[in-house]
């Protein structure tokens, strides 16, 4: 039977005067907004013993305490035949090379042929409670290819969660973004929130959840950068946000201004390479994937053109 997950935080100077809700999305791995004000609401959420509202200010040393509920078992979620290469699996964990073009987690308009549904018919008598997420604590966006994560069973899920929630995760990327980069290593430190003026963009907006995103350049080509990214927080589209924000967003993004029509790229230039964390058991792991062949063709070209 599943139980629910506890964890508590002692508010930083820093935090001083936030809300209470952004508080806590800002230490719950993967999860929305309105999720937490409902778990503020029906008292799930107490501060120094005591519940509050979502709009609560925050004061230093405050002492939140958050019970997040046994998921609910997903009746919805049917199995689908997909073929989903596997790079590592053990009694706890199976990790996922995601290819381009496949959304993680049902949705609307992608109800039965996501991750999820995959999983499910891969591995059902592993599948966990959830309720459209079962064993996933982090995603990838549609279009980016690479490494994912999921638990087998509820024991890993939390420790899953633990791991991300307190950024006890190494996470690279391999990106190619637009133009000449100007610096060869670069820190973005820059909130990210939904754009006030196109609701199905993010961007970045004063105010917005704190996201951090360090970029250093493998190779410079014809009109490109290949940059090697690391991403602290994990926000919606975060790579992607903040190369644009540089001026240099990511080859082949429709959304964010990288769409070229000069090279051979059908998505956006973005593949998770790497992933280090370690195991329920407490062993450490380095998950690792090869850059896809649609992006090594990409590459390919440009360094023809430089020759």
């Amino acid at each position: 039977m599943s139980e629910e997950y506890v964890f508590r935080i002692n508010a930083a100077a820093d935090r001083a005067g936030d809300r209470l809700d952004r508080v806590v999305v800002d230490h719950l791995a993967d999860t929305s907004r309105s999720f937490v004000q409902r778990l503020i609401e029906s008292g799930d959420v107490q501060v120094n013993g005591e519940a509050k509202r979502p709009s609560y200010k925050v004061s230093t040393g405050d002492l939140i305490e958050v019970h997040v509920p046994p998921p609910v078992e997903p009746d919805e979620v049917t199995p689908a035949d997909i073929m989903i290469p596997i790079a590592y699996e053990d009694d706890d964990i199976i990790g996922i090379d995601k290819p381009p073009g496949l959304v993680v987690h049902p949705a609307p308009g992608h109800k039965d042929s996501t991750l999820v549904n995959a999983f499910k018919w891969l591995r059902p008598e592993n599948i966990q409670p959830g309720t459209e997420r079962p064993g996933i604590v982090h995603r990838l966006d549609k279009d980016t290819s690479g490494l994912i994560v999921v638990a087998k069973n509820e024991g890993s899920r939390l420790h899953l969660l633990r791991v991300w929630q307190r950024r006890e995760v190494t996470k690279e990327y391999t990106a190619l973004v637009v133009g000449a980069f100007p610096e060869d290593e670069a820190k973005v430190d820059a909130p990210i929130d939904r754009d006030p003026n196109n609701r199905k963009r993010m961007a970045v907006v004063k105010g917005g959840r704190r996201a951090v995103s360090y970029l250093r350049v493998l190779e410079r080509l014809p009109g490109f950068t290949l940059m090697d990214v690391e991403i602290e927080t994990g926000r919606t589209h975060q790579i992607r946000v903040h190369c644009a924000f540089t001026g240099h967003p990511v080859a082949g993004d429709r959304t964010y201004g990288g769409y070229r029509q000069n090279i051979p790229l059908e998505r956006q230039f973005l593949h998770a390479r790497r992933l280090r964390f370690k195991l329920p058991d407490g062993r450490p792991i380095d998950l690792a994937s090869p850059l896809p062949v649609d992006l090594q063709i990409v590459l390919d070209e440009l360094r023809g053109r430089a020759a």
